[in-house]
């Protein structure tokens, strides 16, 4: 006869009641009963509930609402032993497929006991398997009011794999800057920190990528800067804890499922009665963003290079056009290289002085004019002869990434390689700062740069102190960024500095200063075009990626040669560039960038109709200083992303969970930029709950709850006010005072 396994019910009043753990076996049908019966546990603010085998988190200040609840699956928690493979592909490298070959499994977990202390609880039991038992303990932590840590150990294994109650309607928002959708509900997706590949799904380009870039084209799941975290449109929220691989599996109707290739799972349930009030809460615990100084709210950061004579003759026509400018971006100051993809950059971290004659008068006399100079940085170091001194260097000192027999792994990018920094060594982080405090701050006098890269750290790296490369990879990204952060801080310029970060994990937000998508194609489509710019802002946001920006005009390009002759297949119009200048003054950055091949896509000074559209937009970016100046303050105390989404101010408005490109700036601001081609109208969502104002018209526009076609030509956006919005005065008045209203 089966036996039920029990624990005796007791209803624990306080907290601090005395550790419980006890256990009766039993099969008459009154012990049956009292098995289904809800037995309920303190754990600080939060309270666990049993029932049966299955087991629920609920908040003393919401009892009804469920935080966290085991699936109605005997293998809600599963534990296992395997072997993965791990595909390492793409040029540049930094794409990855992990497969696992799995040798036994532990499931259909009992429980034999709960005990509980001060704020904590253990439930502790054994899963079964083919190849016999496994002892397992899931433990609750009260950290916080709303924060409540979670830990699944089991002896003898390198998997977990966790199930939790979900509903069919239940959407799910967040994991980092995802690219293409928002409601990742029905998805499943790699929390991998990695390349997000060229094309991304989008049919014909990504094939053709394939083929020339060694499978780089991926798909719509993969990004630089992920997170495995997430708020649902029920108010659950979660996140963990730990930096290795894992996957989240939303496509069952009924639950999701969490595989962590690790033997121990740690995570936290969140609490909070709203969605931004989960956002402070999970940004507690990943950390939030230092305030964007003054300077860059002043306007545009021009993108520009070629040398010297080149760059002033663009920031000539920038001045007498009447762009506000805020920054000159050069990527090229370390000079640059001929490679299959086009012109790149010496990866050597110290100015070409012959590229960039009269360096440092130039950077004076933008001072003067009130400009800020900005460059670039990335992890590799180029082993190419004559451009390999800092390779040279690292690689004598043992700061350099090694294959297993000891010499330097060299990553490839396009057609040449470079040896990657190893920050898991403490004297390589020294070194590399070093690096940052004298060629970019001192002899570049730069304001700012792009922290590029950060995703290809090889799982079969050694690593200083043999540090495990599995647990480094998505870590590798943090580091990054915090190496940059304390570069500036100790250089004593950590409030005014800028770094902007493509790669990122859990806790970049806590050191990076800024975020950017990354490469985006130059076109309009939903996979890697100018649609990903606004889903990326927007997930980014769920996950304490609160100040985030795009390439404007986008980066990859492409052409074929042709009988000698060179065609374009993918590089932007004047449309999408003017386009995505008006989306980019929206938001918290407004940077432009030549992109891959700048003689095939139109650019700011290309054409007098997008010279002129980039001084009505930089001024639009300019009106808006000092109301986002405010949203970037509620960034650094609280976590709020300066651009969100539509829930996070409406969340009783279940259409709201479907919008992809439709966002806020702020509370006040409803933007639904053009992205398609030919477009001179778009369709709004106007919530229920608030009214709305044309913002260039003043009329009340829009039905609260209803869909509705807007105009949108070029030059006049759909932007709206809220009506009777606390701040309409400072945007009109700002907006006003640069001359666009």
């Amino acid at each position: 006869m089966a036996h039920v396994v029990q624990v005796k019910r007791r209803r624990l009043l306080t907290a601090s009641a005395s550790a419980v753990a006890l256990t009766t076996l039993s099969s008459s049908p009154a012990a049956q009963v009292a098995a289904n019966a809800v037995q309920s546990y303190t754990v600080g603010d939060f309270v666990l509930h049993r029932q049966g085998s299955g087991l629920r988190i609920a908040h003393r200040q919401s009892p009804d609402r469920v935080l966290w609840q085991s699936a109605d699956d005997a293998d809600f928690i599963v534990a296992e032993t395997a072997d993965a493979k791990i595909n390492a592909f793409g040029t540049p490298q930094g794409s990855y497929e992990i497969t696992d070959s799995i040798s036994a499994t532990f499931g259909r977990p009992s429980i034999v006991s709960i005990s509980t202390a001060p704020d904590r609880a253990t439930v502790s039991g054994m899963l079964a398997g083919a190849a016999g038992e496994r002892p397992y303990t899931l433990s609750f932590v009260a950290l916080s009011p709303n924060q409540l840590q979670f830990e699944i150990k089991a002896d003898s294994v390198n998997r977990i794999r966790l199930r939790l109650a979900s509903t069919a309607t239940e959407a799910f928002f967040g994991f980092g800057q995802q690219l293409t959708y928002f409601n990742q509900k029905g998805n499943v997706l790699p929390i991998l920190v990695q390349e997000h590949g060229i094309g991304r799904g989008q049919p014909v380009v990504t094939q053709i990528v394939d083929v020339f870039a060694n499978g780089g084209g991926r798909n719509p799941y993969v990004t630089c800067a992920p997170a495995p975290h997430f708020i649902s449109s029920e108010l659950r929220s979660l996140c963990l804890e730990n930096t290795e691989y894992s996957v989240f599996d939303m496509r069952p109707v009924d639950h999701l499922e969490i595989k962590l290739w690790s033997g121990v799972m740690t995570g936290r349930i969140l609490y909070g009665d709203s969605p931004l009030a989960l956002i402070e809460a999970y940004t507690e615990y990943s950390g939030r963003m230092r305030k964007l100084p003054d300077w860059i709210h002043e306007g545009v950061i021009a993108g520009v290079q070629g040398g010297t004579a080149v760059v002033r003759s663009k920031l000539t026509k920038l001045r007498r056009a009447g762009v506000p400018l805020a920054a000159l971006w050069i990527q090229d100051w370390v000079g640059t290289r001929v490679t299959s993809s086009g012109k790149q950059l010496w990866w050597n971290w110290r100015l070409d002085e012959t590229q960039y004659p009269q360096w440092r008068q130039l950077v004076a006399d933008l001072e003067r004019q009130g400009t800020r100079m900005m460059i670039y940085i990335n992890p590799f170091l180029s082993n190419t002869k004559g451009h390999d001194a800092l390779f040279a260097q690292g690689k004598a000192r043992g700061y350099l990434v090694k294959k297993p027999d000891g010499t330097p792994y060299l990553i490839k990018n396009s057609d040449f390689f470079a040896g990657l920094i190893d920050l898991s060594n403490p004297e390589t982080r020294t070194w590399i700062k070093s690096v940052i405090k004298e060629e970019l701050l001192n002899k570049a006098g730069a304001s700012g740069w792009m922290a590029d890269f950060g995703e290809a750290l090889p799982f079969d790296g050694k690593l200083h102190g043999n540090a495990n490369a599995a647990e480094w990879h998505n870590r590798f990204a943090q580091e990054w960024a915090k190496v940059n952060r304390e570069a500036i801080e100790e250089a004593g310029r950590g409030d005014d500095v800028v770094f902007f970060s493509r790669s990122g994990f859990t806790k970049s937000p806590a050191s990076s200063t800024l975020f950017w998508l990354g490469d985006q194609d130059q076109t309009w489509d939903a996979y890697d075009g100018i649609k990903t710019a606004v889903v990326g802002m927007l997930s980014g946001g769920m996950s304490g990626f609160s100040l985030v920006h795009s390439d404007v005009g986008g980066f990859d390009a492409f052409q074929i040669s042709v009988l000698g002759k060179k065609i374009a297949v993918m590089a932007r119009s004047n449309e999408l560039l003017q386009r995505w200048m008006e989306l980019a003054a929206f938001t918290c950055v407004f940077r432009t960038h030549e992109g891959l091949i700048p003689d095939i896509s139109a650019q700011f000074d290309s054409d007098p109709a997008n010279t002129a559209h980039l001084v009505r937009f930089g001024k639009i970016y300019r009106g808006l200083a000092s109301y986002r100046k405010r949203l970037v303050a509620e960034a650094t105390q609280r976590g709020y992303p300066v651009v969100r989404h539509l829930f996070l101010h409406y969340p009783n408005d279940p259409n709201t969970h479907k919008l992809r490109y439709q966002f806020m700036l702020g509370p006040d601001l409803m933007v639904a930029p053009v992205l398609d081609k030919g477009a001179a109208t778009v369709q709004v969502y106007f919530p229920a709950g608030s009214a709305w104002i044309d913002l260039w018209s003043g009329a009340e526009v829009g039905k609260a709850g209803k869909w509705e076609s807007m105009p949108a030509p070029l030059s006049k956006p759909a932007v709206f006010l809220r009506k009777d919005a606390p701040s309409t005065s400072e945007i009109v008045n700002g907006l006003k005072s640069v001359g666009v209203l």
